[in-house]
């Protein structure tokens, strides 16, 4: 059984956990994942932002974080998004992001975005969410990017504000 909820500040060292995890061995050395905190996810959270856990048979399987851009709170941007290995290939990864779009609509967002690091997987991951209808936006630039990097790819969704019934 497969649930999915809304993260609460007490999850934020869990989604920084797991984002370590699902991360280790696939994503560059140097992207600021690996070193993601707690501390860092819960003042994400503080300031508008959110977060969602994957479970699968109860046992935490993958998370996503989000926050607001501080100079127009109606854009999140997504971070973090990782699904463990053992979870991998059931489409994991796309229920955490329908989820989050799910969130965004109910609180009024009208985009998401998310970033995509220049390496040799930027390929796999820019189609994994041009598949959940995101698209290259290179015109925008990404609030959470590694100074330590090139800048990122940035994707975005434009989200309509009706509901599903």
């Amino acid at each position: 059984m497969t649930l999915l909820r809304r993260a609460s500040p007490s999850d934020a060292g869990l989604i920084a956990d797991l984002i370590r995890r699902a991360w280790a061995g696939t994503v560059a050395p140097e992207s600021g994942g690996h070193r993601m905190t707690a501390a860092k996810i819960l003042s994400r959270m503080q300031r508008g932002g959110g977060g969602l856990i994957l479970e699968v048979a109860g046992e935490p399987a993958g998370s996503l974080h989000w926050s607001a851009l501080e100079d127009d709170p109606q854009v999140w941007e997504v971070m973090g998004v990782g699904v463990l290995p053992a979870y991998r290939g059931r489409d994991l990864s796309a229920r955490l992001l329908g989820a989050v779009e799910e969130a965004a609509r109910a609180a009024g967002v009208r985009e998401l975005r998310l970033a995509v690091r220049r390496d040799s997987t930027t390929a796999r991951l820019v189609a994994l969410y041009e598949r959940g209808g995101y698209g290259l936006a290179p015109q925008l630039s990404y609030s959470h990017a590694n100074p330590l990097t090139e800048p990122p790819v940035v994707l975005h969704k434009p989200l309509s504000q009706q509901v599903k019934l």
